[in-house]
């Protein structure tokens, strides 16, 4: 193991060794730390993927630095990102300090120019955003908020939006997400039995509707109508 260690030189061996030891590591970094760092960053998701990047880089690029103490501190800024977000979730005070407030930058279909500049971003920016929102005119927004992690939240004045079966007072079916019974030619059995199925109705199934096999198929689901959506290899 002394390719932990700071070293005057390192065999070719020993630098595979220590980048497969650090990215096994910052994967389950990555793992304890959540989601959150790897989306959209807010200021302390920022500043530890920053500061965890840079430390890990300089042992994979300079032999005469240790990796032992490189994989401490980064345990010490795990440990204290994790305890900085149950403070951010405990204490409302803290999280003031930690996370921006969201600002307000139009308004009724009027550009607040004071929103825009405690923002600080530019109105071609602004216009950006709303293309993005696939919003064409400005005057049709209700509100629009620029948040903590940067994205700007878009709300249209009601006579600009979609109709929805719940404006005309349409009583629809409630949604449910359907099951993947197999994947990649595997079935999923747990699935399959909270459907009220087994493995004999699911072959079945394929040979009477598509003459196929499990191992044919690339991706099947069912919904809660039983109905199966088949994708094969192709």
């Amino acid at each position: 193991m002394d390719f932990y260690q700071g070293k005057e030189t390192l065999t070719a061996l020993e630098w595979i060794l220590r980048a497969i030891i650090a990215f096994i590591f910052m994967v389950i970094v990555g793992r304890v730390l959540g989601q959150r760092t790897i989306s959209q960053l807010r200021l302390m998701d920022f500043v530890i993927a920053l500061m965890i990047g840079n430390i890990i880089a300089h042992p994979l690029s300079d032999e005469k630095l240790g990796l032992n103490y490189s994989m401490l501190t980064i345990l010490v800024l795990a440990v204290l990102y994790l305890g900085g977000t149950k403070l951010v979730l405990k204490w409302h005070w803290f999280r003031k300090v930690i996370n921006s407030e969201p600002i307000v930058i139009v308004q009724n279909g009027e550009i607040l120019y004071n929103g825009l500049k405690k923002a600080r971003i530019s109105i071609d920016i602004l216009l950006e955003e709303l293309r993005g929102k696939q919003v064409e005119n400005l005057k049709k927004v209700a509100l629009a908020i620029w948040e903590p992690n940067g994205n700007m939240s878009v709300f249209l004045e009601p006579k600009y939006t979609s109709l929805t079966p719940a404006s005309l007072h349409i009583v629809t079916a409630s949604f449910e997400l359907p099951k993947t019974i197999i994947r990649d030619g595997q079935i999923s059995g747990k699935e399959l039995a909270s459907c009220g199925k087994d493995e004999y109705w699911l072959t079945t199934e394929l040979r009477s509707l598509y003459q196929a096999d499990v191992k044919d198929v690339l991706l099947a689901t069912i919904d809660n109508q039983y109905n199966l959506t088949i994708f094969f290899y192709k």
